[in-house]
């Protein structure tokens, strides 16, 4: 029997994929198998010898230490895709928040009340201080073409934008799903060069923090509006409560609060609202509830951030899981161990991402307690784990 623990609330659509023959899944466990996770963070967690995967619903994985599982043999999941339609919608939103000074108006009129009869006058007299462009026939630079920034893309080209993308690791799969009206640019300086609206959806990582910075913004058009609804720190706030208040970024909407922007008149914040969908929360659960079941009921590892994706064919016998280095000679040592033991191997996988390694071999017999020894014993070996 699996145990799964929560350390959030997870959308009863996907808890209810665990079957209850296999699993049970509660917040009270000490010692479990798998972790279902949204934006609780698990730093300081103490993780018992047993876990075997980590799933967050959703895309984002600061909460989670990720080199800490890869050492461990923790397998780490996320769900790219699950939220995108939610976020796509908001980046949208936020578009026309940008432009047409929504929120200032909305306050604004809010003032009126007490007024009676004459606020319908009063506010058709003010409605001039709110006034802004359509975003219809301007350029859009969309930084990151994942699961989120192609539908942004896409969504934009819909509403009649110039869409300029930019993505270095550009997936086949996001090639494909991206509309050929975009503008696919290989350097990102022609994004703050050329367009009036800027949004980012990339990982946050040393290589992206501060990608919109003060040089960054000294590119951009004055007037610019720039949208992160991805990361705070991918935005350098320093940079653009400068821009903000010189006038050289007419917006700036995030959904990461600070104090600082909260006291910017031109900043649009609200709450980290991107995923906050019921069809988005049951997405990520779903999504989450398969990776997990995938991984302990068959090896399979998909969507994993800290491991090799790895699917194998199941074929007759006994599967061996095994998480390792990735060292030189590490596929013989291992089937020296087994062809030692009279194993015949048949069928096999193995990826390698940096300085981790996932293997899977399918084997005749039965590996008793000696095999399982021996393959743990290996040097760089992390974990070892049969499924019958």
């Amino acid at each position: 029997m699996y145990q799964v623990k929560l350390f959030n609330k997870i959308a009863k659509i996907g808890t209810d994929l665990l079957p209850a023959d296999q699993y049970v899944c509660g917040e009270e466990f000490d010692n479990y198998d798998a972790v279902l996770v949204r934006s609780a963070k698990l730093h300081d967690t103490v993780f018992p010898e047993n876990l075997q995967c980590i799933a967050r619903a959703g895309a984002g994985v600061n909460n989670i230490p990720l080199d800490q599982c890869a050492e461990q043999g923790i397998v780490v999941f996320n769900t790219p895709g699950a939220n995108a339609n939610a976020v796509k919608e908001l980046v949208i939103a936020g578009l026309l928040m940008s432009s047409r000074k929504l929120v200032q108006g909305i306050e604004w009129t809010r003032t009126l009340a007490g007024n009676g009869e004459q606020i319908g006058p009063m506010a058709e007299k003010g409605k001039a201080n709110f006034a802004g462009p359509e975003i219809e026939g301007k350029k859009l630079g969309v930084i990151g073409l994942g699961a989120i920034g192609v539908k942004v893309a896409n969504a934009a080209i819909g509403l009649g934008m110039e869409v300029y993308g930019y993505d270095p690791f550009l997936s086949v799969d996001a090639a494909l799903a991206l509309s050929r009206s975009v503008k696919h640019v290989t350097e990102i300086e022609d994004i703050f060069k050329e367009c009036d609206y800027i949004t980012v959806h990339v990982p946050l990582m040393d290589a992206t923090r501060g990608i919109i910075g003060a040089d960054a913004l000294a590119l951009m058009k004055d007037g610019v509006r720039v949208i992160n609804l991805a990361r705070g720190e991918l935005v350098d706030e320093t940079a653009m409560v400068a821009a903000l208040e010189s006038g050289k970024c007419a917006c700036y909407v995030s959904d990461f609060a600070t104090e600082r922007m909260l006291a910017q008149p031109n900043a649009i914040v609200f709450p980290h609202l991107g995923a906050s969908t019921g069809e988005s929360e049951d997405n990520c659960a779903v999504m989450a509830v398969q990776e997990v079941r995938d991984y302990l009921e068959k090896g399979i590892i998909r969507n994993s951030v800290n491991f090799p994706n790895l699917k194998v064919p199941r074929e007759k016998g006994t599967r061996i899981c095994m998480i390792h280095k990735n060292i030189p000679n590490m596929i013989g040592a291992i089937t020296g161990v087994l062809s030692g033991k009279g194993t015949n191997i048949e069928n096999m996988g193995n990826r390698s991402r940096g300085d981790f390694a996932y293997t899977i071999m399918d084997v005749d017999v039965q590996p008793d307690d000696a095999m399982i020894a021996a393959l743990k014993a290996l040097g760089g070996m992390i974990r070892v784990r049969v499924i019958d």
